[in-house]
This record gives structure tokens, sequence and C-alpha cells, in this order.
């Protein structure tokens, strides 16, 4: 009787050694997500971006979030 092992297909490696290494670069999810943006929309986005690479965090929290914002001059009225 064949075990489950002997029947599924043989593992392919296909992360082989390529001469022509791509030149590494900023992996950005949504690398062009501002171009609709309004200007105050769009300084908002990049200075959130700019803050997330200079403290290497994908994520932020909104005190975070808020900081930002009053640091581009927005203030409560």
């Amino acid at each position: 009787m064949a075990t489950q092992l002997e029947n599924e297909a043989p593992f392919i490696e296909r992360r082989g050694n390529s001469s022509r290494a791509p030149i590494a670069r900023e992996r950005r999810q949504f690398a062009n997500s501002h171009d609709a943006l309004s200007p105050d929309a769009r300084e908002l986005a990049s200075a959130i971006d700019q803050y997330k690479l200079e403290h290497r965090r994908r994520f932020i929290t909104y005190e975070e979030m808020h900081s930002i914002i009053t640091s581009l001059g927005y203030r409560k009225v």
C-alpha cells in the first residue's frame, strides 16, 4: 500500500541562483496610490510614508498619526 508521501509530486526548487540579481530598492505595496489625492491629502500621505520609513514602521498608531498631522501645522479649531 502506497503512503501519502509516495503519491505526491517531488519538491521543485525554484529559487535558483541567478547571475542577474535584482537591484535592491524599497518595495512599496501601493506605489502610486497618492496620484489621485488632493494636494493637502498628498502632503499628509507623503509625511506619513516618510515617518514610516524613518522609524521603520509598517503601521502607525493614532498617536503617531496625530503627531504627524500636528507637525504639518494642523490644529483643532
